[in-house]
């Protein structure tokens, strides 16, 4: 057969590809490796088995080949039929021996100098070494080894910025910690046609930076790279929104997003959390409705379900549907998570920790699982090992506001006001927007413990901050009262009571308080009385 028809032929193979007709594909591929025995034919002829998932015959091929460990592609291609086959071990044996260290560099690649057939193509294309060690990665986090798993994708992204399924698995699965994702984002070699995915990678990670950077980031890649309608990108300002607190914001945002591409599940996870924290069950129900019928395998779908029994504090079954996402894919990290809430809920204790220390096991990137194994233990009063926990989640995550407040929290509780103090200033510092209803509470903790260290002006001061935030509690109005009381302004006091009493009418502190403040009253407005008849 004549060179051009052989070409013609490789053509059509090309084209079955494209449009996917992959009987088609294979039948000629298969006829045109005969005729030439070229390695390059030979590899055309496994890639159109792979794609029609002809796994076992494709492996074969290219194992029967005398270039498969002398050339990567064939090697790869190779790899990628165990993957799908499941056979993980054969798969790692199949890439090579090789080392990587701590910081993602690898050591050991003697095997790795292997002739490479399309070498220009290297210029155009993801680079080779970048998709095995990426392989590599995906095999080992499938035998559950998730510390060979991060250094190998860590290595997969620092070969070839282009990667991007690597920076996914390390941010998705929770790998990292802030600084370490910081870290490695630092040393990412892009190429200077490349500076938008600099800034688009920094805008998928942990973002706790003040609102005003982040927004920057978001702004240049709207206006400077003409990104602005991108859902990936909308998706991750939805996130940062659920991270700040703002859950309405990012709720609508969502919503806008969905209407856009129902099916991008990133968002669907931001959106079921936003609808969560906003007690929005009937959408709930129908997002989860949706998923079940659209993805049955996937974890998401059932964590949705869950998240519905949540909200209308079914606990038992949210729990169920939890723990069947967790069975589906063990490390998807919002169904752990889900799953010990659910059993904190009903004040479970040793189930909730079980289901927190699975997590914080996976996940060691993420701080949420430590976190919840303190506010556990602080509901048991055990608060120093409460403490302990919340300094090891400050240690994952170092600018989460809530890690502060928790440690003020348990400082308080501790009798220790001063350092709760400092706490809880430290949290209002490190709110990444202005100090929303979310964050009363915590303004109000920090009137408590300058209360009690008699600093009574600064008290009342968070105590009115407080109630410009929120003017439906209570306990905010009893502490300004009691503040006022401690510093003989009767009158105020005696306003103050009786607005917590108007709130909360069964207040037993209140009421005996407002008893002993009028009292203190006409006693204080009789000795004046009796002093100005002495004068």
């Amino acid at each position: 057969m004549k060179e051009e028809q052989i070409e013609k032929l490789r053509g059509v193979v090309r084209d079955c590809v494209g449009k996917h007709l992959y009987s088609s594909a294979i039948f000629f591929a298969d006829k045109v490796a005969a005729i030439t025995s070229d390695p390059a034919d030979i590899y055309m002829q496994a890639q159109a088995l792979y794609l029609g998932r002809h796994y076992r015959r494709a492996f074969h091929l290219l194992n029967a080949s005398q270039i498969v460990l002398r050339d990567l592609r064939f090697r790869y291609l190779a790899a990628k039929c165990l993957e799908e086959l499941k056979e993980w071990d054969q798969c790692l044996s199949m890439l090579g021996p090789a080392k990587v260290d701590e910081q993602g560099n690898i050591t050991d690649t003697k095997d790795y100098g292997s002739m490479y057939l399309d070498k220009d193509g290297e210029d155009r294309e993801i680079k080779i070494l970048s998709a095995i060690y990426f392989l590599r990665g995906k095999a080992y986090e499938a035998l559950e080894n998730r510390v060979q798993a991060r250094l190998w994708y860590k290595a997969a992204i620092k070969a070839d910025p282009l990667c991007y399924e690597a920076l996914e698995c390390l941010i998705e699965g929770h790998m990292l910690t802030c600084e370490e994702e910081t870290s490695l984002l630092s040393t990412l070699q892009f190429s200077p046609e490349d500076g938008w995915l600099s800034s688009f990678y920094s805008c998928l990670v942990k973002k706790y930076d003040k609102e005003y950077v982040v927004e920057a980031k978001f702004r240049e890649l709207e206006q400077e790279h003409t990104l602005k309608n991108n859902t990936d990108l909308l998706a991750c300002k939805a996130e940062y929104y659920h991270q700040c607190g703002e859950y309405q914001k990012c709720f609508e945002l969502t919503s806008i997003l969905l209407e856009k591409d129902p099916f991008h599940l990133k968002c669907t996870l931001v959106h079921l959390a936003a609808a969560m924290e906003l007690g929005h069950s009937n959408e709930l129900y129908l997002m989860a409705c949706n998923l079940v019928k659209d993805y049955p395998q996937k974890a998401l779908s059932w964590f949705a379900v869950g998240c519905y029994y949540y909200c209308i504090k079914k606990y038992d079954q949210s729990r169920r549907y939890f723990s069947k996402a967790t069975s589906l894919d063990g490390t998807f990290a919002p169904a752990w998570i889900g799953y010990g809430n659910a059993y904190a809920a009903q004040e479970e204790g040793d189930q909730a920790m079980s289901a927190y220390r699975t997590a914080s096991r996976l996940f060691p990137g993420c701080h949420l699982p430590t976190l919840y194994i303190g506010m556990e233990y602080m509901r048991t009063h055990s608060f120093k090992l409460a403490e302990q926990f919340f300094l090891q989640a400050k240690t994952i995550c170092p600018s989460d506001p809530l890690v502060y407040n928790e440690l003020g929290t348990v400082a308080y509780h501790m009798e220790e006001y001063k350092e709760a103090v400092l706490w809880f200033e430290k949290t209002l510092a490190r709110i990444p927007s202005s100090v929303s209803e979310m964050w009363e509470p915590t303004v109000v903790n920090l009137a408590h413990a300058l209360r009690k260290l008699k600093r009574y002006n600064e008290a009342i001061v968070y105590y009115e901050k407080a109630l410009a935030l929120s003017t439906r509690s209570s306990s905010t109005y009893a502490g300004l009262a009691y503040t006022y009381h401690l510093q003989d302004d009767f009158t105020s006091a005696i306003t103050y009571y009786h607005k917590a009493l108007w709130l909360k009418p069964d207040e037993q502190f209140c009421t005996e308080m407002l008893n002993l403040a009028l009292e203190d009253e006409c006693r204080h407005g009789a000795d004046i009385e009796f002093e100005s008849h002495q004068r």
